[in-house]
């Protein structure tokens, strides 16, 4: 998958960097790996820092099929 994936160089080696709403999404898909309040402080952080939109978001939860899982805590982050 190279949604949401750019190429950077980095002392002359390319290296991956993720998006931060790819990576918050990354986050609620691994939720039982790392714990669901590691994935909501990563969505609290992207978007009270702004660093991602409600569209981006909502955008790489439906790529990276995890939608219904944040559909709620969006909604909530976004109310608030």
């Amino acid at each position: 998958m190279t949604e949401g994936v750019d190429i950077a160089d980095l002392a002359g080696a390319q290296v991956r960097v993720f998006s931060v709403a790819k990576t918050v999404a990354d986050c609620f898909k691994f939720r039982n790996k790392i714990g669901l309040d590691v994935a909501l402080e990563a969505l609290r952080e992207a978007w009270h820092g702004k660093r991602a939109t409600m569209d981006e978001l909502w955008r790489y939860a439906e790529i990276c099929r995890v939608a219904n899982v944040m559909r709620p805590y969006l909604e909530a982050v976004g109310a608030a």
